[in-house]
């Protein structure tokens, strides 16, 4: 009979230790990357616009589905060629001759968890680039201001086959953390199941003692 306690003792331990287990290991499994800063950074001033913008990232993005727009406060795009993402930075050249005024960056790439993230940052060029022409491109005021721009967001979600536009920040939550409620509801069920095994084991063990004293 004490045989048959120990057992069932050590086995209840066994499912708390696992169970406990995969409670750690989940946990940053369900933290995305996170940009970490810009360049040029929110809201700065450079002198004129920048051969390229680039965001830092925590960790590595991948390197498939990354998309960068840069437009003027006239909305012109001045974004050249495709994302180049080395480690944990993701760059986007810009065509030759950007005029001087406002300019707001809108990217979105595939974090390492193959989870997609998305923000905006802005930024101000106070002169025009080498080459710019004046003619037939929308040159705004010196006045004028980044249009919606946004601090790059430590996290944001988006749904596939979208860009993301120049709009406030995302929201920076993280997502609800539902494998935890996965992972704490199996190890939930296995204790309600080796519950019920000792209770049937400790009945069985009752009722042979009492057969073999009668």
């Amino acid at each position: 009979m004490r045989s048959i306690r120990r057992q069932l003792l050590s086995a209840l331990l066994g499912i708390f230790v696992v169970a406990a287990a995969l409670l750690g290991f989940s946990a940053p499994a369900v933290a995305h990357d996170a940009a970490e800063s810009s360049s040029p950074a929110q809201g700065a001033t450079v002198a004129s616009p920048p051969e390229q913008v680039s965001v830092t990232f925590n960790k590595n993005p991948l390197g498939i589905g990354a998309q960068f727009s840069v437009k003027d406060a006239g909305g012109s795009e001045w974004a050249d060629g495709a994302v180049e993402i080395v480690d944990n930075v993701a760059s986007q050249k810009l065509k030759a001759g950007a005029p001087a005024g406002a300019y707001t960056v809108a990217w979105r790439v595939v974090s390492s968890d193959s989870h997609p993230i998305e923000g905006t940052f802005g930024f101000t060029a106070t002169a025009a680039a080498a080459g710019a022409s004046t003619s037939g491109v929308s040159t705004p005021g010196t006045t004028a201001s980044p249009t919606a721009s946004a601090g790059v967001p430590g996290m944001g979600t988006a749904q596939p086959g979208t860009t993301a536009a120049p709009e406030p920040a995302a929201d920076a939550s993280e997502p609800f953390p539902w494998s935890l409620v996965i992972f704490a509801a199996v190890a939930l069920g296995l204790l309600v199941t080796i519950g019920i095994l000792a209770k049937r084991r400790l009945t069985a063990g009752s009722d042979d003692e009492d057969t073999e004293e009668s």
